[in-house]
């Protein structure tokens, strides 16, 4: 399990998404020049879909023996990343001009791009095992 590069991405994935439970979104300048800083975490929603998002690469990572079906959660923690990734540009562009967004804000996209390669080395090692077993087939006539 832990040889596989997508396994790493994976793990990497994850990583970032944990990360992001204690960084900061954004910075909030108020009208004195006082900043207070908004975190990820600070949103029930944001929250929720992190928490999601961390349970499908937990899943995606015990289910190294059945590679379709790791394959297709691994799928859908991209698919919520990616999500995430678009909702954080709305709320880009729909703030106030006092709230100044840090660099973590694009770390959900940076996953979403792990995820991805993780799930073309899954879909690797199952075109590899398939063929594997077509030779043994062809062997034993």
């Amino acid at each position: 399990m832990w040889q596989r590069i997508q396994t790493l991405y994976l793990i990497l994935s994850a990583g970032i998404i944990t990360a992001l439970f204690f960084s900061p979104l954004a910075t909030a300048i108020g009208t004195e020049g006082q900043t207070e800083s908004i975190g990820f975490a600070e949103k029930l929603p944001y929250l929720c879909l992190m928490i999601s998002i961390l349970t499908a690469h937990l899943f995606s990572l015990l289910l190294y023996k059945r590679r379709i079906v790791q394959m297709r959660v691994a799928t859908i923690a991209a698919l919520l990343s990616l999500g995430f990734q678009i909702w954080l540009a709305v709320d880009y562009f729909l703030a106030p001009d006092n709230i100044v967004f840090k660099f973590t804000a694009i770390l959900p996209l940076i996953a979403a791009i792990l995820d991805m390669l993780a799930v073309r080395g899954i879909a690797a090692d199952q075109l590899m095992v398939e063929s594997a077993g077509r030779l043994r087939k062809a062997r034993r006539r």
